[in-house]
């Protein structure tokens, strides 16, 4: 495969962190490999492959794969572990590496790569931590690549090459969940791959259960309890926004003549993580982990169906008393639309104090606030208060009592973008019109989708920025991704068609 002439007009070059050199990068999740080359597109296929790919002089081509050294400006690739056609992937650009660990180097424009072999040091930890979890890596590497500021996702899973977002770069690891995340693909989702597309949540599900796993070992029981509190907002965010009888609400939607990006959602993440939850709380912890490391044993290599979990499950536990067992509603979990079938009950210690500092704030305005209400705080915290300060919607501060928020606690100057993204939402929602600036300048440094929609959204909808945001936009279009421009256009009714309604990466 050559990259000669560069896909790309000099336009992309604006989406980079340099300015100076072309860089490209693919997204072939869902079924978007077919676009790239000929394939069965499907999770059902599970496929090796080798690759030459020629770039152009002075740039570096990385993939999914086993680098198998280059000549020249040719480089060779071959990855031997059956993966999905989603998960072939392929960047190049004016990138450089550092090494993070004994089998993990971060890749990025020179711009960034002091940063990022700073912010993810700690991969080999998580590495290891998910090893005693799950079992053996199966592969020979895990690199990260830090692409440039326009990435519209979060994370994506590729074998032996992770894309993340520079939006995880906060400067003091606080992000580091999002890698953790991506580092449980390599057992859930890409060594263990759900068959079809409706059976994503054995993926994502999986995931989200055992990054919360990783994080209790690291942290502490009560850290992963606070995660799993946080994901419920986000399951409910996703379950108002589709409708509680929403067929994609289910664990198992209906996709026929459905594309699965369009059910793409917070709901197979969090819902499937409940699910899971509430069988490790019928069977036992020891026992339940125990499962997962004969689940991922049994099926490795293979792709998997709801069925062949349900009849694993069952099996490996069939010492289980069946009054146990047949508390288990399957058809109601995996079936039933809108909120879980059993609700969990998770401690709620570390997020107690955020929701009673949030009802402070919502009684007084923040008349008896200090420094000290948030000593010791984690971030997830902070994202926790101010969270339920977006949602107190009985409450709208004045500028006053917003300024002091964000000077008292220092959130005004926080680095963490989930803290800035959640701050520049509360203020459009009051019409701060001070945060303005601030807001426009966060939309227009990175393309995340999970924070650029949202904030475009509000803007347009609030009586200070609806023509900024229309104008903004317009300005930056081409420096964000095509799919996210795209999308932004609906948001904004810059474009007649229905937009896609949940975008969380």
């Amino acid at each position: 495969f050559s990259l000669f002439p560069f896909p790309f007009s000099t336009n992309h070059i604006s989406q980079t962190a340099g300015k100076i050199h072309p860089y490209m990068f693919t997204q072939c999740q869902a079924i978007h490999a077919r676009s790239m080359f000929p394939c069965q597109d499907s999770c059902a296929a599970k496929i090796t492959y080798d690759a030459k790919i020629t770039v152009p002089e002075g740039l570096v081509a990385l993939m999914s794969a086993t680098r198998k050294g280059n000549e020249g400006s040719t480089f060779n690739f071959a990855q031997e572990v059956p993966i999905p056609s989603y998960l072939v992937a392929l960047a190049c650009g004016n990138l450089v590496s550092s090494d993070i660990g004994p089998r993990s180097k971060v890749w990025s424009e020179p711009e960034q790569i002091e940063a990022g072999a700073y912010e993810f040091a700690d991969t080999e930890k998580y590495l290891k931590t998910t090893e005693d979890l799950l079992g053996p890596y199966a592969w020979e590497n895990y690199d990260i690549l830090l692409l440039p500021p326009s990435f519209p996702y979060g994370g994506m899973e590729n074998p032996q090459l992770t894309f993340v977002t520079p939006t995880l770069v906060a400067g003091d690891r606080s992000l580091g969940n999002v890698v953790i995340h991506e580092i449980i693909h390599s057992w859930c989702g890409n060594l263990v791959t759900n068959r079809t597309w409706e059976h994503f949540w054995l993926n994502e599900g999986f995931t989200v259960f055992n990054e919360r796993k990783v994080i209790g070992r690291l942290e502490g029981e009560k850290s992963r309890q606070l995660h799993s509190v946080l994901g419920l907002t986000r399951m409910n965010d996703a379950i108002d926004l589709f409708g509680a009888e929403h067929n994609f609400t289910k664990l198992i939607p209906d996709l026929t003549g459905v594309d699965p990006d369009d059910a793409f959602s917070g709901i197979p993440y969090e819902k499937g993580s409940n699910f899971l939850y509430f069988l490790e709380s019928l069977v036992g912890a020891e026992k339940f982990e125990n499962f997962m490391r004969a689940w991922m044993k049994e099926f490795a290599y293979k792709t998997v169906t709801s069925d062949d979990f349900k009849s694993f499950f069952l099996n490996f536990h069939a010492d289980v008393e069946s009054s146990v067992l047949e508390k288990i509603d399957w058809h109601a979990w995996l079936y039933t639309p809108g909120q879980p079938a059993v609700p969990n009950k998770f401690d709620s210690s570390l997020a107690e104090v955020y929701y009673q500092l949030a009802n402070r704030w919502v009684e007084d305005g923040g008349e008896s606030a200090t420094a000290a209400d948030i000593e010791g705080w984690s971030p997830k915290q902070v994202m926790g208060l101010l969270g339920a300060l977006v949602d107190a919607k009985e409450k709208i501060f004045n500028p006053q009592q917003l300024k002091k928020l964000g000077e008292v606690y220092n959130i005004s100057q926080s680095k963490n973008s989930e803290i800035q993204f959640l701050w520049y939402k509360l203020g459009i929602r009051c019409e701060y019109e001070e945060i303005l600036e601030n807001a426009l300048t966060f939309l227009t440094s990175q393309g995340r989708m999970k924070f650029v929609r949202p904030l475009y959204r509000d803007l347009f909808a609030s009586k200070m920025g609806k023509e900024k945001a229309v104008e903004t936009f317009k300005t930056h279009k081409s420096f964000y991704h095509v799919i996210c421009a795209r999308l932004v256009e609906k948001d904004l009714h810059l474009k007649c068609e229905e937009a896609t309604k949940f975008t969380c990466c």
